[in-house]
């Protein structure tokens, strides 16, 4: 299978393009398909009743597991190389680890309104980088789960499928690049938009 990629997606490494599961597809569009399958199953999962200690390491695992588990042999698996984003393989659990403690802190003092905790939640996600593929929308995930544990609504994220081309693709990618330099409103605007 030819793999194509959007801009500021993370390219395969050959070693985790071999572990795709389902042997049937052979297009990007049949994987894109295939995986938004998935994703649908973990979200009737993380939103068919509140979870508690969802700002874990564990927990995040266990949710990429299932965003990708009848897709990719390494899904809930964090990457052993370095990629064109992301920290140093050996420093995901540490970050991790970070993210998880500020989060919980911004959540307990309310430091930020709901919306922003969730904003800043997956920028930073998708800033650490874990996993081969599925990042973006693993953290976007998270941050509507951060939400919904508050009891607030989703955010819509655009209104559209960021994974294939699309100005408002390139939108969230300018977006996050401002919060890249400390600037979240973008973002924040983009994300509840």
């Amino acid at each position: 299978m030819i793999f194509t990629y959007e801009e500021g997606a993370t390219p395969f490494n050959e070693d985790d393009a071999d572990k795709l599961i389902p042997n049937h597809i052979r297009t990007q569009h049949q994987l894109n398909e295939w995986e938004q399958a998935n994703i649908l199953v973990a979200e009737r999962y993380l939103f068919s009743r509140k979870r508690r200690n969802i700002l874990t390491i564990e927990f995040i695992n266990r949710i990429h597991k299932k965003m990708f588990d009848q897709t990719w042999k390494w899904a809930g698996s964090f990457r052993k190389h370095q990629t064109n984003i992301g920290v140093k393989p050996y420093e995901i659990t540490s970050c991790l680890k970070m993210l998880c403690d500020d989060a919980q802190f911004w959540v307990d003092n309310q430091t930020y309104e709901a919306e922003e905790i969730a904003v800043r939640f997956h920028h930073r996600l998708v800033a650490i980088h874990p996993y081969p593929n599925g990042n973006g929308r693993l953290s976007r995930l998270m941050g509507d789960t951060i939400l919904y544990s508050l009891k607030n609504k989703r955010l819509s994220w655009g209104r559209i499928s960021l994974v294939q081309a699309s100005e408002t693709r390139q939108e969230y990618i300018r977006c996050l690049r401002e919060a890249d330099q400390g600037n979240y409103a973008d973002l924040l605007r983009f994300a509840v938009s």
